[in-house]
């Protein structure tokens, strides 16, 4: 077995015979340092006194990731000695390839709290840009990835004070599976047990081939001019965010073809990547490339619809600042055409602008205006072409500018069988399909891609069927009230407990509106159910009105309903909107339909946020929709379509992409409710939109069958059993405690995450029979699976603070341990839903559901939640005297508040009198740091300076009371982390 000493020496090999050099006298930061003062001053030739080198230093090295970031990007000013300024770069930002590329090996920093050793790190003109961490093949991966979030979390570490500041990748791998990622501020760059990890990346070849092995990774990733490429042209700096970005392959692979194409003049062309992969970052790059050619007098980024327009600006504007205007009608697009001006080189605009722009009917001569233009080279690319390019207006820029070139991005092309058919100029017009449109086919990233990458979720779809005869109409379809009835049953197990969100897709704006009046009656009727919250959105009557008109151009149906009885969508409209102010208190009226649009994307997508951040009450469950939000339409935290709708071909696979954009473990796959019995459609689909030679692209795209997951949650039931057994111990809750020694506990981790993984998949599941959940529920038993699921939280909890003071290498299986707390995070679980739970407990709410004391803490005690308030609420809630009725939710969160004030009063004072320190300056001190999130040592010192104790005495006496004071803090900040304090937790 290779030892990482050998995984290192193999590299170092590799990379020299890549022309590095191997700089094994760099191994400390002041040998960093001298080597960059020597390319320094090379690159920009000049020799620098000792105390301007000094000086130097202090200007470019910054803790901010992105502005270190930017300045290796530019020129920049330093003024010498004598007062003259000087330009310089830091490295060659003309031509990356002219660069010194080296590699050093085992440098150390030092930080206070810590010592610190980086396996590798590629040096560019001197300067530290590439990390790479490696770990034998028994170690996961990700813990070189947590091990370098706590090295860049830890006080003083060398990335923010030091040349290791301009870090732009890490790179981890264990041989076989190696990944990357950009370096970013904290707030970018973190670990938790809510969110996905940082997003991490594997490199592809063209055919998206997966590159994991470690050596072939070296030799298609970092060639020096292959590495100075990715860096340079491929990672995009997210001025608004403040943000590093780094391009997938594919997008790399798309931008490549499209530039080849205009250098070559080679026509015209079309990208065909999956919804969900990040095709406006693409175009982004390919558009600013562009921009760069001198040989391009215009680049034109084409959509389709306002918001699309708006957004698509607004996403340009996030990856580079005014990088694009605001065309507010089509005078001011004209006159960014007609202007010379750098800045108006590339231009977001709508189709419908451009059409109108090209009429020869205006009066503002507008065509006639842009004749300059008429033989120039510009380049259009098209967003979601199949949209788009079948318009009339379409031919018009073909005709007008016949040295243009023009490329299209779509998620779903047209192909022959999925033609609309058109015509031009009232012409007989003919099927035109993506390719008779754009001709090549430059790149393709399907949702087969995406799925086997896991950038994009696989589906689960459900094909409902009615129990009984009486819930079908005489058409055979499912009648509405039937559905509403199983959406309400069903929705909290689809969206784990209302953790994410839900699209319900009709055929018509009548339907929506019958919905929408069923739902409210229904809910109305179940006083004993926590109601969802519902909204619905179709456009009304354009009555002239061009924004209306300009949305409904890609709205067929609902530009069809509002010609009958218009006045009737109006008023049911009109309703809808007064019931949204007196839920959200949010007033909108039709003649701002736009904004109300807006305001409800902005409510689905504030899913994101805990109930305790935002409360629910301002939150969307459900939204109603027609056409609008199935396509284009995106957010991680919507994880559900109903559909009484018939979708087919492109506008199905739109319509349940919706769904499927990755998160973390608590969303496994999108979930389809189909209640039209649509499977021959989906199957169809599936097959179509493949795109690449599968044998069976049913089981990439579709979930396995309930049947299966049921019996590997069998399986890994009866392997936990086995277990326990093999411990000699019976396999119950309560004697998980009675486990021995590390090892033990750590089996015991893995066994129980694996059962967790599987019930978290069956519970969003809605097609379980009554036969299997009954199945489920023998085998492990809510309250036993309750009472295993705070053994696991507990024990993870134990060995959590073992693995965070276990030195690297020290002991390989508690450094190796993914507790994935994610799989035991509740979204119904929270602190608004606890106190619920003891106001109906205490009689101070109506509802009918109550639970015992035992039950509310064993329900705490099983969600990972509230893993670090869990202990003061169990201690609220003992305190709690029999008998006291009456409370109402909010007297019960006050008083608790109340309670936790004085809980944690008491725990200062008693610290504060074992380690005869002032109270108020420990309070002080404690208060500061929760404020901050930042743990300052220099405020310890002073806390303990009252003392007068020696160097050694205080060091003891310092890591004796942060023992003490750390746990309190961690509760303080409710799982918020706080900078600095894990070098005390590795103390311990």
């Amino acid at each position: 077995m290779n030892t990482e000493k050998t995984i290192e020496y193999n590299l170092i090999k590799r990379l020299i015979g890549l022309n590095y050099t191997y700089r094994e006298d760099i191994h400390d930061k002041e040998a960093l340092e001298q080597n960059f003062r020597q390319k320094f001053e090379q690159l920009n030739r000049v020799h620098l006194s000792d105390a301007e080198y000094n000086r130097l230093l202090e200007d470019i090295i910054n803790s901010d990731v992105y502005v270190a970031s930017k300045m290796l990007r530019e020129v920049n000013t330093f003024i010498r000695e004598d007062g003259t300024p000087l330009q310089y770069s830091l490295v060659n930002i003309r031509d990356w390839c002219k660069n010194e590329y080296e590699v050093v090996n085992q440098l150390r920093i030092n930080t206070k709290n810590s010592f610190q050793r980086y396996d590798v790190i590629l040096l560019v003109n001197g300067l530290p840009l590439v990390q790479i961490e490696l770990k034998t093949l028994e170690v996961s991966p990700r813990r070189a990835m947590q091990q370098i979030v706590d090295y860049k979390n830890d006080i003083g570490n060398g990335f923010t004070n030091s040349l290791l500041c301009f870090m732009q990748l890490f790179i981890v791998s264990n041989q076989t599976h190696t990944c990357y990622f950009t370096n970013n501020n904290s707030l970018y760059f973190n670990f938790n047990a809510d969110e996905q990890f940082l997003p991490v990346y594997y490199w592809a070849d063209k055919d998206n081939h997966k590159i994991t092995n470690l050596d072939a990774f070296t030799d298609e990733f970092l060639p020096k001019c292959k590495l100075g490429e990715m860096i340079s042209r491929y990672m995009v700096l997210v001025a608004s965010e403040q943000k590093l970005l780094i391009m997938r392959p594919y997008q790399i692979y798309a931008v490549k073809a499209i530039m080849s194409s205009v250098e070559e003049n080679r026509g015209n062309g079309y990208i065909w990547h999956t919804t969900g992969s990040g095709k406006t970052l693409t175009s982004f790059k390919a558009s600013t490339l562009l921009k760069e050619n001198r040989e391009i007098v215009k680049c034109l980024f084409v959509v389709d619809r306002k918001d699309l327009d708006r957004q698509t600006r607004e996403e340009f504007n996030k990856f580079q600042e005014n990088c694009v205007e605001e065309n507010t009608n089509t005078e001011s697009l004209v006159q960014r055409l007609e202007s010379d001006d750098y800045a108006d080189k590339v231009i977001v605009t709508t189709i419908q602008k451009l059409g109108i722009a090209l009429n020869s009917n205006t009066k503002q001569n507008y065509k006639e205006r842009l004749l300059p233009l008429k033989n120039k080279h510009l380049v259009f690319i098209f967003d979601e072409c199949h949209r788009s390019q079948f318009k009339e207006n379409h031919k018009a820029i073909k005709d007008f500018f016949p040295n243009a070139q023009l490329f299209g991005f779509t998620g779903t092309p047209i192909f022959e069988e999925n033609a609309v058919y058109i015509q031009y100029n009232n012409e007989q017009g003919t099927y035109m399909t993506t390719k008779d449109v754009f001709e090549n086919e430059l790149h393709t990233y399907t949702i087969t891609h995406a799925i086997e990458d896991k950038n994009v979720l696989r589906f689960h779809v459900d094909y409902f069927k009615p129990d009984e005869k009486k819930d079908i109409t005489a058409e055979g379809t499912v009648k509405k009230q039937a559905i509403v009835e199983t959406i309400l049953s069903k929705h909290d197990a689809a969206t784990n407990g209302r953790r994410f969100n839900a699209f319900l897709a009709t055929s018509s704006i009548n339907d929506a509106i019958e919905y929408y009046h069923l739902f409210k009656k229904t809910q109305k009727a179940k006083t004993d159910c926590e109601p969802l919250n519902i909204a619905c959105v179709f456009t009304p009557p354009a009555e002239g009105n061009k924004d209306i008109m300009q949305m409904q151009e890609d709205l067929a149906q609902e530009r069809q309903d509002n010609t009958v009885e218009p006045e009737k969508k109006k008023r049911a409209l009109q309703e809808i909107l007064k019931d949204y102010e007196r839920q959200f208190e949010a007033h909108f009226t039709i003649n701002d339909f736009d904004a109300y649009y807006q305001d409800v994307q902005k409510r689905i997508k504030d899913q994101q946020y805990s109930n305790k951040d935002y409360p629910h009450k301002n939150k969307i469950d459900i939204t109603i929709v027609v056409d609008m939000l199935l396509t284009g339409f995106d957010s991680k935290y919507l994880n559900t379509l109903y559909v009484d709708k018939n979708l087919k071909y492109h506008n199905l696979i739109q319509a349940f992409s919706r769904t499927n954009r990755i998160l973390n473990d608590t969303k496994p796959y999108g979930n389809i409710l189909d209640f039209r019995g649509q499977q021959e459609a989906v199957d169809i689909a599936i097959t179509r939109f493949s795109g690449v030679d599968v044998d069976k692209p049913r089981t990439i795209w579709l979930v396995d069958p309930a049947p299966t997951i049921v019996q590997k949650y069998k399986e890994a039931v009866t392997h936990l059993k086995d277990f326990m057994h093999s411990q000699d111990l019976e396999c119950k809750p309560e004697e998980v405690y009675n486990l021995q020694g590390d090892d033990a506990r750590i089996g015991f981790v893995n066994c129980f995450k694996e059962v967790q993984r599987y019930r978290t998949q069956l519970d969003q599941y809605t097609d379980i029979s009554e036969e299997e959940r009954t199945a489920i529920d023998n085998m492990l038993n809510e309250e036993r699976l309750r009472g295993f699921r705070g053994a696991y939280l507990e024990t993870a909890k134990q060995l959590k603070k073992q693995q965070d003071r276990t030195k690297e290498g020290e002991n390989p299986q508690i450094e190796n341990i993914d507790f994935e707390f994610v799989l035991f995070a509740s979204a119904l679980i929270d602190y608004d839903y606890i106190m619920e739970l003891i106001a109906r407990l205490s009689g101070g709410t109506t509802s009918k559901q109550k639970m015992t004391k035992e039950q509310i803490i064993s329900l705490i005690k099983s969600s990972s939640n509230l893993l670090e308030e869990r202990d003061d609420i169990i201690a609220y809630l003992d305190s709690l005297k029999e008998g006291v009725n009456g409370k109402t939710a909010k007297q019960i969160k006050e008083e608790y508040e109340i309670f936790k004030t004085e809980k944690y009063a008491k725990e200062l004072l008693t610290i504060a009198d074992k380690y005869n320190i002032s109270a108020k300056a420990l309070e002080a001190f404690v208060n500061e740091i929760i404020d901050r999130k930042i743990f300052d040592g220099e405020k310890l010192n002073d806390l303990l300076a009252p003392l007068n104790l020696g160097w050694r005495d205080r060091t003891k006496k310092e890591l004796a009371l942060m023992e003490d004071v750390t746990p309190l803090l961690k509760r303080l900040s409710a799982g918020q982390e706080i900078s600095g304090l894990s070098a005390y937790d590795e103390k311990k």
